[in-house]
């Protein structure tokens, strides 16, 4: 049944004021037309238009992903908000003791159970961020049909993250529910969700699942992958940065530029990617830069990309001892900017 979050009372202390009536002993009839007239105010706010009268449901539906600064805010606007927001912001304490738990803050030891149950706890309070927190652990734990349910139930509520790991749930499903994946990764794509993004290309990239029956279809789905790779990538995933410069090497899906694709790749090496790196090294080295061919050339070694090494050593060969020592240097003190 649906309830209002705060009764309808001509004296309630938080309904709109009139403000007309309120400063009509200290100003004129004709004082307030003229100030009416100059300063163009809005109209009167038509009976019954009180935000505070909104259902709790509709409240906590609205909330159900803030995050603990944006929900105390809302539960500052009045006290039908706050009164209506107080289950979230039990919610809130439980999820910040979930991941003490869960990740062993503050003096916290680890412990996978107790933080299971407090984020199940935020869950029944309405919080789509512990409903996403708790669907983890039982992933984590091969319980995939319960961590697809709290996904679903967040999704629901319109949190991207929950939509974007229901989305990777459906495409990793036994057989794979592909119109339910995308759906659920595009929704979360316009969202801004960059994870989503880059799934929604990948899945674009590898043909969709199907084979394209014309020439117009495959061009139409080159131009989409390259428009939520690029989305990504400017949104600081890693992957994406790697992806797009490809594109933009090749010309797949996008116009080809050597100067951007130099600049996507060189980004994604100096976040740690180690196949960038291992790139981005091969074009120092073709432009003759040695110095700095041998720093990313070195980082992607030891990243594991074996291709990198026999290259460096060729490079080696060609710098002074200093040199080489130096370059050595510069990998040991190199630091991956951050990155999502």
């Amino acid at each position: 049944m649906k309830h209002r979050t705060w009764p309808r009372v001509s004296s309630s202390p938080f309904s709109s004021l009139n403000f007309s009536n309120a400063t009509a002993p200290r100003y004129s009839a004709a004082h307030s037309a003229r100030s009416t007239r100059l300063c163009g105010g809005p109209p009167p706010s038509p009976p019954g238009a009180d935000f505070t009268a909104l259902p709790y449901d509709v409240m906590v539906r609205i909330a159900a992903s803030f995050d603990h600064p944006n929900l105390c805010a809302a539960s500052l606007v009045c006290r039908a908000w706050c009164e209506a927001l107080r289950p979230l912001r039990e919610a809130m304490v439980l999820l910040r003791w979930g991941k003490r738990f869960k990740h062993g803050r503050r003096d916290v030891r680890p412990n996978a159970d107790k933080a299971l149950d407090s984020f199940m706890k935020a869950a029944a309070r309405g919080s789509a961020l512990a409903m996403v927190d708790a669907g983890l652990i039982y992933w984590e734990r091969g319980e995939k049909l319960k961590a697809m349910e709290l996904y679903l139930r967040a999704a629901e509520l319109g949190n991207p993250s929950a939509q974007c790991n229901l989305g990777i749930s459906y495409l990793q499903a036994e057989p794979p529910n592909t119109e339910q994946a995308v759906k659920w990764l595009y929704k979360a794509s316009v969202c801004g969700n960059v994870r989503a993004q880059y799934q929604l290309a990948l899945w674009l990239h590898s043909g969709g699942g199907r084979v394209c029956s014309n020439m117009k279809e495959a061009v139409g789905s080159l131009l989409l992958q390259a428009k939520w790779y690029m989305k990504a990538a400017e949104g600081g995933y890693v992957r994406a940065m790697y992806n797009i410069s490809l594109c933009l090497s090749i010309g797949e899906g996008l116009s080809r530029n050597h100067q951007l694709a130099r600049k996507w790749m060189k980004r994604a090496a100096d976040r740690g990617h180690s196949k960038a790196q291992f790139e981005h090294g091969l074009t120092l080295f073709s432009e003759g830069d040695m110095m700095k061919a041998v720093v990313y050339l070195e980082l992607a070694t030891r990243a594991g990309e074996k291709r990198a090494a026999h290259v460096k050593n060729a490079v080696l060969h060609r710098l002074s001892s200093a040199s080489r020592d130096h370059a050595m240097h510069l990998a040991d003190s190199w630091r991956a900017l951050p990155s999502v």
